[in-house]
């Protein structure tokens, strides 16, 4: 190998690898830096050190035709290529990026999810929208899941080649070994030598015994024949000496001696896709190895603080370093109105230190941290310690960009709206309420709906019917690296938020054949302020609801619409066509309702209950009284017919008589047709189902049903009566406890009168019930109303 080249192996997220690199670069002071990393982002290397930039930090590429294929390279302060990068800046040296392009990355990644649909193997542990620069898991030829990147050692796979070094080290896991020997040990060039020697030992062994898996070993010898050809463009550039920072992984390919031929061969017949490449923020929890990012780190916000200890700016020595982290915590704990005196923040210390010194360790590191911190701050008490482990320990920061800084249209009128709105994205789930009558909760309101619409994942309505006489909502707030992905996907659909959120709702609604879905999107777009998109959504639900089948995906709608007009919002509303586009909706129930509830099963059924509830309550506050009318006939139509559903016909009976539309003793009739002879067990229990889903007041108060009822369990032969029983059970548990003592005070009384349905083949009953008989039945009667267990 050319001597001017220097090949420097790193963690990629190391405060340790950090802080030696930054000492080998004043020592060598190279003439060109060459980082691993996708070339397409070269000409975004000027943005890096912008004052405006706070990390941490990602580049995000993305196949320009399909954005759901896509990468992020993230950086923090602590990642030795970021303090390349700033290094290179402050000397004003050049910099590339010397690893396989990110089109040959993508096309990749899309050959291999084919291969693996294909022959049926496991898919990539990431999902699209959180790849990153290396993913964490690829499937082998043989399906088993392997480590895809080996530049930092991991506990999350047992078979990890640094964890067999570690063993020999005397550690448990390859983590560990790694912390103790370069993370908390004095910075200096002479740690990559070591590195090194450990790397190419253990590549050795994993290559001579294929562990890695021919997927894998195929995958690094690209990668490295990319690097390799541009080592040897760089020395035909630069006459100086050439530092190279690379995974420590990767350094003894680099060094092997391979031919131009043999390199260009290898990566010939690669396929490319057109890559687009952007800066976007980060976030603290994305950098955490819990993440699922395969080069994640297990708490960033501790290793935020020990780069403080290891950069120019850092403690002078391990008891300042151990102070100024207690000092941190017990300040946390206050904000969080939790004890933390001064004393115990000292004793903290102490002990943090003195484990460190009976562990044989320069200084305290995680472990020691965490054991002092329960013992003299937290008292035993695991919750704060839980609160200080997802709060200090994995962070809260977010990245952000400089103005400067190029970025995709809608990208920046989001950054726009957020500065408008006061609304800073925020790593921490948090709440917020929005007083819609205020023009500042009414712009947040608006903005987060129209996010809602193009489906940017930064906010969740958690009242579905917020503003009922209140005039509030409440979000759901938590930042994602994901957002970018999402925007990217929108883009097509408009530079502007509005843009895109109008554009992509209507051609939603011009695809939709689905009712129930066309209303919703018509209460999304008039809350995100969308009239025009509004209009036309209301114009193909009208069509599209002339023409549909699905009973249940109507109503829906229906009751959606009525509730808005019921309750409004704070944006204007189409009140004419809405109201024109409930009574159409109606009438198309009403039309054909009967024939859609006619010979389905139980299974079937069950759904359009729960909607049929909906719609007639939906109905009555419409307060239409020609679509009651009409609603009302149907109901008629549908307890006459017995062949409609059970269930629906039990529902049907009992909202009827609600209304009293008909006399008790017809109510009384249709009940007793429905649940007596030749009527099956199951049918009629379905039946009482449906008619007693409103509650146990129905029959609580009209005795004359009760005693139907009570009639119909009296006649049950004893296989009926066990096979009804669940679902009797189930019925009567989902009364209020007050209401099942109310009915069950009810039966225990002997009524003055006895009506002619209680009449059958054995003759009337006794006005007094044997001792025996309820000395029997009643303690079964307490459990199946849900009194005893």
């Amino acid at each position: 190998m050319d001597p001017r080249l220097h090949l420097f192996g790193i963690r990629h997220h190391g405060p340790g690898s950090a802080a030696s690199l930054v000492t080998a670069l004043d020592a060598l002071d190279p003439a060109v830096l060459l980082i691993e990393g996708q070339p397409e982002a070269d000409p975004l290397i000027a943005c890096a050190t912008l004052p405006g930039m706070s990390l941490p930090l990602a580049l995000f590429h993305y196949q320009s035709d399909n954005p759901v294929n896509a990468v992020f390279a993230p950086f923090a302060e602590y990642s030795p290529e970021w303090q390349a990068l700033c290094w290179a800046r402050s000397h004003e040296r050049p910099v590339r990026f010397i690893d396989w392009p990110a089109s040959c990355l993508l096309a990749w990644e899309t050959e291999q999810s084919a291969g693996d649909e294909d022959s049926g193997t496991l898919e990539s542990a990431e999902p699209a929208a959180d790849k990153t620069i290396p993913d964490e898991l690829v499937p082998d030829d043989d399906g088993a899941l392997r480590r895809q990147e080996a530049d930092l050692p991991s506990t999350q796979h047992p078979t990890d080649p640094m964890d067999d070094l570690a063993r020999l080290a005397g550690y448990e896991d390859g983590e560990s070994w790694w912390h103790a020997m370069v993370e908390h040990t004095p910075s200096g060039p002479e740690m990559f030598e070591a590195v090194e020697n450990a790397m190419t030992a253990l590549r050795d062994a994993a290559e001579q015994e294929s562990f890695l898996g021919n997927t894998r070993q195929r995958r690094d010898q690209i990668r490295e024949a990319f690097m390799r050809i541009a080592l040897r463009q760089a020395l035909k550039d630069t006459d100086g000496e050439i530092a190279v920072i690379v995974g420590a992984w990767h350094v003894p390919a680099l060094r092997r001696k391979t031919s131009q031929t043999a390199d260009r061969t290898l990566i010939r017949d690669l396929k490319k896709v057109r890559t687009e490449t952007a800066w976007v923020p980060w976030s603290d929890s994305r950098l955490a190895a819990g993440s699922g990012y395969g080069a994640g780190v297990k708490a960033p916000g501790w290793y935020r603080h020990l780069w403080s200890l290891r950069g120019a700016a850092g403690a002078s020595s391990a008891e300042d370093f151990t102070a100024r982290w207690m000092a941190r915590v017990s300040g946390f704990l206050r904000t969080e109105k939790l004890v933390a005196s001064p004393a115990s923040t000292i004793e903290a210390a102490r002990l943090a230190l003195t484990l460190a010194a009976l562990r044989n360790k320069p200084l305290p590191d995680l472990e020691e941290m965490r054991d002092a911190t329960l013992s003299a701050l937290c008292h035993g008490d695991t919750a704060p310690l839980d609160l200080i482990e997802s709060r200090l320990l994995k962070g809260e920061q977010i990245g952000a960009l400089d103005p400067e800084v190029p970025q995709i249209p809608l990208a920046r009128d989001l950054e726009r709206w957020q500065k408008k709105c006061r609304l800073k994205p925020d790593d921490l789930l948090r709440d917020i309420a929005l007083d819609l009558r205020t023009e500042a909760g009414l712009l947040r309101s608006t903005l987060l709906h129209r996010l809602s619409v193009i489906d940017i994942p930064w906010a969740t309505l958690l009242d579905g019917a917020a503003g009922r006489g209140t005039y509030r909502e409440t979000w759901r707030l938590t930042w994602s690296p994901s957002v970018a992905l999402a925007l990217v996907q929108a883009l097509p659909y408009g530079a502007t938020i509005e843009q895109a959120a109008r554009n992509k709702a209507i051609q939603e609604a011009r695809q939709s054949h689905d009712v129930g879905r066309l209303a919703a999107l018509v209460q999304k777009c008039l809350l995100a302020g969308l009239e025009d998109a509004a209009e036309q959504t209301i114009t193909r639900l009208q069509h599209v609801a002339v023409t549909s089948q699905a009973i249940s995906p109507l109503m829906e709608s229906v009751t959606t619409l009525v509730s808005l007009l019921r309750y409004g919002t704070s944006r204007p509303l189409p009140i004419d066509p809405l109201r024109a586009l409930v009574s159409l909706l109606c009438v198309e129930i009403c039309t054909g309702f009967v024939m859609a509830t006619t010979d389905i099963d139980p299974q079937g059924a069950r759904p359009i209950s729960t909607t049929m509830a909906a719609f007639d309550h939906a109905l009555t506050l419409f307060g239409e009284t020609h679509l009651t009318g009409l609603w009302n006939q149907t109901l008629a139509e549908a307890t006459r017919n017995d062949r409609v559903a059970p269930l629906i016909g039990g529902l049907a009976l009992r909202l009827l008589h609600e209304r009293q539309i008909l006399p008790v003793e017809q109510v009384v009739t249709c009940f007793s047709r429905a649940t007596l002879p030749p009527s099956r067990a199951v049918s009629a229990g379905q039946y009482i189902d449906g008619f007693l889903s409103g509650g146990a007041e129905i029959i609580a108060q009209d005795r004359a049903l009760l005693d139907a009822l009570d009639h119909w369990i009296g006649v049950l032969d004893e296989a009926d009566f066990m096979e009804i029983l669940p679902m009797l059970r189930r019925c009567f548990s989902a009364f209020a406890l007050s209401s099942r003592k109310r009915l069950l005070t009810s039966l225990e009384q002997t009524p003055d009168t006895e009506p002619a349905q209680r009449h059958s083949e054995q003759g009337s009953r006794q006005d007094v019930l044997p001792a025996e008989f309820t000395d029997l039945a009643l303690p079964l009667l307490h459990r199946i109303l849900g009194f005893v267990s």
